[in-house]
């Protein structure tokens, strides 16, 4: 979606400054942030693409004012009262005081280890029919603005550029994100150059590849 997430190529939010020796949390509360988003994706009432957009739904002003781990918990919360685990009475009061629903399932501490070394679910899906694009193809990406989720980042849509590999069915995360079905589409990993990008006086030495859902192309 056109959402404030999606800023690659943007201005006005300056260089980007990687921190050395950077820790995996900057505080405590982040932990928590991250094992309780975690624990509540474990019951197993949205997927990955729905709680993507969650975050990518909140206000801009509300995202750009918050770090990361706080866009995490302000997504679960929308999460969570969409799918009738909590309320806002229950947010108010602190406390669970309204009715909830029942999860599928609960992620017990004794299986953490377990499920982490796991890992998530597979999204790699069989899909019928020959692959539309060959490899060396050169291809065209849709120019569009959807309100919902994509993966197809705004700087890359009506680009031309060439296929670099032919890969596997996946989940199209566009219609699984409001539930609208898996939907499994082939994906290609497409290479751009850097003036096709950024126009000109780009570095003429700099390639982008993404990874493309098949629907996102189109024959140059």
């Amino acid at each position: 979606m056109n959402g404030p997430h999606d800023v690659g190529g943007q201005m006005g939010f300056g260089p980007v400054a990687p921190e050395k020796d950077e820790p995996y949390f900057h505080a405590e509360w982040e932990k928590r942030a991250l094992g309780v988003t975690l624990t509540a994706g474990a019951m197993g009432a949205w997927n990955i693409d729905e709680s993507r957009h969650a975050r990518e739904s909140l206000h801009p002003a509300d995202y750009y004012a918050s770090s990361y781990y706080e866009i995490w918990i302000k997504a679960l919360e929308t999460l969570l009262k969409r799918h009738n685990f909590v309320t806002e009475n229950d947010f108010k009061a602190g406390d669970a005081v309204d009715p909830a629903a029942t999860p599928k399932r609960l992620l017990r501490a004794e299986n953490v280890p377990a499920t982490l070394a796991k890992g998530g679910p597979p999204c790699d899906r069989p899909v019928e029919g020959p692959a539309r694009f060959s490899l060396g193809q050169r291809v065209r990406t849709k120019n569009f603005h959807p309100t919902g989720h994509t993966r197809l980042p705004r700087y890359a849509r009506g680009k031309e550029g060439v296929i670099d590999a032919v890969r596997d069915g996946f989940v199209f995360p566009d219609s699984n994100a409001p539930g609208q079905g898996e939907n499994p589409q082939r994906v290609y990993t497409v290479v751009f150059s850097g003036g096709e990008l950024w126009g000109e006086g780009a570095d003429s030495a700099l390639e982008v590849s993404i990874d493309a859902w098949e629907s996102y192309l189109e024959p140059a």
